[in-house]
């Protein structure tokens, strides 16, 4: 898969860009706040119909067009699949209802595959891209929600269906507990919970399986990728920790156990199925009836998980540097990258936000090794200094200056 045009319109500082996009390696270089980062930032959005830096679609328009009398923005990209084309569009237009601060109205998505409207959910991963940026560190050091979500965000790229169940279990969760709280000053009749119990396993336990057998394959390719990125001195093992505990299935110690783990390990040996993820489920639900009516809220379930991530047999959470946590997560990127091809049968667009000035040499000629084996990647940067003459002269080197992209520039 690749990106044959890029068209934005009134998009963060971009009031109007067209951009045909060659294969292999397009390096953006200029100085900081110029528009580097929203280039991907829009690809970005453009995969998942949402973007990957803020959850307000109002900082998306050009802050020119919010002073208009209909402020919009508008994001379109033609894609090459094969032998096929696809054009996937997304508009953000006012709907005339303000926001919540008062700062303006509110904007409605519209979303369209190949001239036909669509819901976004129908048209998330038609054009799969992996993005990378500093931040992403916080995938390793941050808190178990980040990585909740980098699950769920993989999974809907690849999983229509995940997506779906997620939208319906993260519902119902809602519900659930707001009927917890009602519940923990009354005396109550517990069939009130069965239903809400059954639906929480019905979607949870999908949930909970998908992620399992992701990341028995993400697993398998990040351990292969970060020898490579480490020169085969760190082995990285993913593991699922899960509180929903299926019986026979062997889960994640604590650290002194794992300083004894063995390398090259995956998530599981187990074979597990949905019923007895199910049946886990149900069993637990029942332990935590009480402690749940307590604190009026759910206490087991998807919504709980955690990822860690585990090299040389120590925690990168807790015992990592900045330097090996940020390599975990250019792995765990990397090898999404591997995941999203083996399942669709077409590599995805790779971006790279300034990511080079943060590796070392030896890391450095690790990914640019890596980065020959992907159709198509954009890599932001503020300095050439890093990259090989030889790098260079496969890429393609493009200038971005105050909302300006200047194509086709010669190496000084």
């Amino acid at each position: 898969m690749r990106i044959q045009h890029l068209s934005l319109t009134n998009f963060r500082n971009y009031s109007r860009l067209e951009l045909d996009f060659p294969p292999g390696v397009v390096l953006l270089l200029g100085d900081n706040a110029q528009g580097m980062t929203n280039l991907l930032e829009a690809i970005f959005t453009l995969s998942r119909m949402r973007s990957p830096r803020t959850g307000t679609e109002r900082e998306l328009v050009n802050w020119l067009a919010l002073e208009e009398d209909l402020p919009f923005a508008r994001l379109a990209a033609q894609l090459q699949k094969g032998e096929e084309t696809e054009r996937v569009e997304l508009s953000l237009v006012q709907n005339g209802l303000s926001t919540p601060e008062g700062n303006g109205n509110t904007l409605r998505k519209h979303v369209r595959l190949n001239g036909a409207n669509k819901r976004a959910l129908e048209v998330v991963g038609q054009l799969s891209a992996v993005l990378f940026m500093p931040q992403d560190i916080d995938l390793v050091s941050g808190s178990p929600s980040g990585r909740r979500h980098y699950l769920d965000d993989t999974l809907c790229q690849v999983d229509s269906h995940y997506c779906r169940e997620l939208q319906r279990y993260t519902r119902v969760l809602t519900e659930r507990n707001f009927l917890l709280r009602s519940l923990r000053n009354r005396s109550y009749d517990p069939s009130e919970l069965t239903f809400w119990d059954q639906r929480l396993v019905e979607h949870g336990s999908y949930l909970v399986l998908k992620r399992r057998q992701m990341l028995e394959q993400l697993n398998a390719e990040a351990q292969r990728i970060h020898l490579r990125l480490t020169g085969e001195l760190e082995h990285l093992r993913l593991e699922y920790v899960a509180s929903v505990r299926i019986a026979g299935c062997s889960e994640p110690g604590y650290q002194m156990e794992l300083l004894a783990g063995a390398r090259g390990t995956s998530v599981s040996q187990n074979v597990i199925d949905l019923p007895a993820v199910s049946a886990a489920f149900v069993a637990q639900l029942g332990k935590m009836r009480n402690k749940e009516l307590e604190q009026g809220v759910t206490l087991v379930g998807p919504h709980r998980d955690d990822l860690r991530f585990v090299v040389n047999g120590a925690d990168m959470n807790v015992y990592g540097s900045r330097g090996q946590q940020r390599t975990v997560a250019l792995s765990l990127k990397l090898a999404e990258v591997d995941l999203v091809t083996q399942i669709k049968k077409d590599k995805p667009i790779l971006l790279l936000d300034d990511v080079i000035s943060e590796l070392d040499a030896a890391h450095r000629s690790h990914l640019f090794a890596t980065l020959d084996t992907v159709q198509q990647v954009v890599i932001t940067t503020t300095d050439l200094v890093h990259f090989s003459p030889d790098f260079l002269a496969r890429a393609t080197l493009w200038r971005v200056s105050a909302g300006r992209v200047d194509e086709g520039l010669k190496l000084p």
